[in-house]
């Protein structure tokens, strides 16, 4: 006998957790189904900032409005997602300093807390790094990090208090539907899930659930690997987290005097994402090595600590992809393209506005729509920087 749900997620990462959070919290009772356990795909392996600095202006709403979570995560999901406040800063090509200035107005028009600084502002702030190459910079004092798995495991915890259910090791291989709706699900083992609703949150793997209803997501893979180093007593206990497009690359600190590195050039596009996540692409040591000792040249008395990698879904223009799409009752929350982990509160609360009242209220996410995917039209920034993940 086929089991129901009033609303079936596939995938639980940390926005299928987010979102059977917000949609218990309305009274349904969402089932999530996770092909392995919470947070073992792109969340596990995110980076885990926690910024608000973007050159669109619906993401910096969505950050915005998920920055409150972070902050005072107890008191609004539950449990501890591990926020720690480090202070932000975004370093960009001297080309596109213009839009770094009308960005961070921008971000100050939504509310964010941020500000243009000079680069002996930063020199001051972290005396250890090179300020040679940037005249000028965005700091955002309150931002930081925080812990991906332990955020999608409240999150769900929560979900569950709730209502909801979460069923591990259960593989979706078909998405069940008749001419125009989505029926459910049904699963390896072959069992079946009947629901009015089903949500594509299957990260990496999410243009292949997609298909199953004949929808081209057009997405690909993107493979980011990252790498812990030891670093030097002179840098301190800590030191601001980072994003260095000067430089190609992002770094923040970790507990236990280390510092996470990642790199945002050569990132391999189109692999399998069920490939090795355990191991960095061979040579990634030695570039990141290379790109963190430009900023921060003391880091050549670093040592490895560890390193990984991960996949994400990446979309065509490199933001999610959110909202009805195919049949009626399919919803997608999914292409958010290495940079969703920060968004996805709200994320899903918007979301969840949008499928139990019909309309998003928190941030409007309806340009996220799969229709600019199915048109070509990408969404465009107006005062973009240069792509990156490439």
């Amino acid at each position: 006998m086929a089991r129901t749900a009033d609303v079936i997620i596939i995938g639980g990462g940390v926005h299928g957790a987010s979102l059977a959070f917000h949609l218990a919290q309305r009274g349904l009772k969402p089932l999530v189904l996770e092909k392995t356990f919470v947070a073992a795909g792109a969340t596990g392996r995110s980076s885990g900032l926690v910024r608000m600095h973007y050159d669109f202006r619906l993401e910096a709403e969505l950050v915005w409005q998920s920055f409150r979570y972070f902050t005072n995560w107890e008191e609004l999901v539950g449990g501890d997602c591990g926020f720690v406040r480090t202070g932000f800063i975004r370093i960009v090509q001297p080309e596109y300093e213009a839009a770094l200035r009308a960005n961070v107005k921008m971000q100050q028009d939504v509310g964010i807390p941020t500000l243009l600084v000079t680069a002996d502002d930063i020199k001051r702030l972290a005396p250890y790094m090179m300020t040679d190459d940037f005249s000028a910079a965005a700091y955002e004092p309150e931002s930081g990090y925080a812990d991906p798995p332990a955020t999608a495991m409240s999150l769900m915890t929560a979900a569950r208090a709730l209502g909801a259910t979460l069923k591990s090791g259960v593989q979706v291989t078909d998405v069940l539907s008749d001419d125009s709706k989505a029926l459910g699900v049904k699963t390896a083992d072959g069992s079946e899930f009947h629901a009015p609703m089903v949500v594509n949150a299957a990260g990496a793997w999410a243009d292949r659930i997609a298909a199953m209803v004949g929808l081209d997501l057009q997405m690909t893979t993107w493979s980011h690997d990252v790498m812990f180093i030891r670093r030097p007593k002179s840098v301190g206990p800590s030191h601001p987290t980072v994003i260095d497009d000067a430089n190609e690359m992002y770094f923040r600190p970790e507990q236990g005097g280390l510092t996470l590195v990642g790199l945002e050039v050569g990132n391999p596009l189109g692999e399998d994402p069920d490939g090795d996540a355990e191991h960095a692409h061979p040579g990634y040591v030695a570039r990141a090595v290379e790109h963190i000792c430009r900023r921060i040249p003391v880091m050549e008395e670093s040592s490895l600590h560890s390193a990984h990698s991960g996949y994400d879904g990446l979309s065509m223009d490199q933001r999610a992809i959110l909202g009805p799409a195919g049949p009626e009752g399919f919803w997608l929350n999914c292409g958010h393209s290495g940079t969703g982990f920060k968004i996805a509160p709200a994320t899903g609360l918007s979301l969840a506005e949008w499928m139990v009242d019909g309309a998003p209220q928190t941030v409007d996410i309806r340009p996220f729509g799969f229709e600019r995917i199915a048109a070509g039209e990408p969404l465009r920034a107006e005062h973009p920087y240069a792509d990156i993940w490439r």
